[in-house]
């Protein structure tokens, strides 16, 4: 990650990827789209795993922005269309 500079571009897709640190001090690349997100109810299963801004991950459900408990964004590892395999 360039110092001061959050964003770059996936070495084997070559899709704008933001790197965020995550609480275990990694760098994690993800989609730079933001994704209104909700905690399911106790013993429901989330939809998708997140990071939040400041680096946690979060099991939760997408929700519009009224209903949303925070934002974060989805691991590019998940979406790369080239990634390892």
């Amino acid at each position: 990650m360039r110092s001061g500079n959050p964003f770059g571009v996936c070495k084997n897709c070559g899709k704008q990827i933001m790197w965020i640190k995550t609480k275990a001090g990694k760098n994690m690349p993800v989609n730079p789209q933001m994704i209104n997100y909700r905690r399911p109810e106790a013993g429901k299963k989330a939809e998708e795993k997140l990071v939040t801004p400041q680096g946690e991950i979060v099991a939760a459900d997408r929700t519009d922005g009224r209903n949303a408990e925070g934002f974060g964004y989805i691991s590019h590892f998940a979406t790369c269309t080239k990634g390892r395999r």
